[in-house]
């Protein structure tokens, strides 16, 4: 192994173990509260929808000033305070049911102020880890956390489902909050100094927002990489909303099984974030945003032709192929975002992306849930599997298909 690795990186490190404790919670918990909605509280498939879109609404409603504000603190203490709150609010959930006082409505408001957090150590995250590693390893900074995102999708669904079948969905939510504890302890043992951020003559909200928006959307690979990551999660949220209903109702299977299933997809993932360097160097990263996604993303047309019995295996069996495909787009599109943004923008420049393609999936969800009570599950997962295909046009039809590589040092901001 070659001494220049992260490996022998001691904060990235304490990074990357903070990042994956804190993804191994998220995950469970994506499983573990839609469960306990689905399964104790008997949400209807609108019901599951509302709870899907608060999770996200937040990159909606905060996300663009987020990014100004991130720009103007350290991302690291913005990253620890983000942990702490998430914790504490959902240790709130076991709490209220041993109450005997838990709704519904407590999940829906949790969930949204989660999601304000997550927005925060989101943007902080990403604009941090250029000036922890430096520019020259940020391809394979991507690909160790997107690694760990993929071990999280392989695990976390496993755990939550099982911590469901064995003590009960509202105590195992003590596994997400658990999650979020262990990665602030992480980033405590942090001992890069991070500089304080510049200050900046333009003081009011508004301008600074343009400027990163114009930054994001004046660049066409930065364009078509936007259009294609919004659309996909427009219909990832519709997606999420009734993908456990279709496990449990339509396949009939257990909270355990349900998490197997969900976990067994996120091989695909894991597959991914391996080769996702070694595939980018050999076809060129601007082929990696296109072609890998063209030759793998199709493959979630198999979702909805998954029914009782050997059929069931399509369902895992999409997901892994897709995940692969999704992985090493999200590397490759991360590192060239990282790259060429000034350090001064990156808060904003990564801000105005996840306004943009993380605000889709609150969108997203309300969508599948009406569509999964006016056309039905399998209908909707119809819906989702073509939007998902047709979501990789935007790359395929831009002019990152005429490169091999897209440029690796910041763009002149005009």
């Amino acid at each position: 192994m070659r001494r220049d690795s992260l490996f022998f990186h001691a904060d990235f490190r304490r990074l990357w173990a903070g990042d994956t404790a804190s993804q191994v919670g998220a995950f469970a918990g994506n499983t573990v509260i839609p469960l306990l909605a689905a399964t104790v509280l008997a949400a209807t498939p609108f019901q599951m929808g509302l709870l899907t879109a608060a999770e996200t609404i937040a990159f909606l409603i905060i996300g663009l000033p987020a990014g100004v504000w991130v720009d103007r603190m350290r991302r690291r203490v913005l990253m620890l305070r983000a942990d702490f709150v998430r914790a504490v609010l959902l240790f709130t959930i076991p709490l209220a049911w041993w109450a005997g006082v838990l709704s519904l409505t407590q999940l829906i408001v949790v969930a949204t102020l989660v999601g304000v957090a997550t927005v925060f150590f989101d943007v902080a995250y990403q604009s941090y880890l250029p000036s922890l590693v430096g520019r020259e390893h940020l391809l394979e900074g991507n690909a160790k956390l997107q690694a760990s995102q993929s071990v999280a999708f392989l695990s976390g669904p496993g755990i939550g489902g099982g911590l469901v079948q064995l003590a009960g969905a509202a105590n195992a939510v003590l596994m997400t909050g658990l999650g979020f504890l262990t990665s602030a302890l992480c980033l405590l043992r942090i001992r890069t100094v991070e500089e304080v951020p510049e200050r900046h003559e333009e003081t009011r909200l508004l301008p600074q927002i343009a400027e990163g928006l114009r930054f994001v959307f004046t660049d066409p690979a930065l364009r078509s990489i936007v259009a294609c990551t919004a659309t996909s999660n427009l219909f990832n949220g519709a997606f999420t909303a009734v993908e456990i209903l279709f496990l449990n109702r339509e396949l009939g299977l257990s909270p355990g099984i349900i998490g197997l299933v969900l976990a067994t997809g996120g091989i695909g993932g894991i597959v991914g974030a391996f080769f996702a360097r070694t595939i980018t160097r050999r076809i060129g990263q601007a082929r990696s945003i296109w072609l890998v996604p063209l030759l793998t993303w199709p493959f979630q047309l198999l979702l909805p032709l998954a029914a009782p019995g050997w059929r069931i295996v399509l369902f895992p069996a999409a997901l892994a192929i897709a995940g692969f495909g999704i992985i090493v787009y999200n590397v490759a599109q991360v590192s060239y975002r990282q790259a060429v943004c000034p350090d001064r923008l990156l808060g904003r420049m990564n801000a105005s992306v996840r306004f943009v393609v993380w605000g889709m999936l609150p969108l997203g969800g309300l969508i599948g849930g009406v569509l999964g009570g006016s056309i039905g599950i399998r209908g909707t997962l119809w819906f989702v599997a073509v939007g998902e295909t047709a979501a990789l046009l935007w790359v395929v039809f831009s002019p990152i298909r005429k490169l091999r590589d897209l440029p690796k040092t910041p763009l002149a901001v005009g």
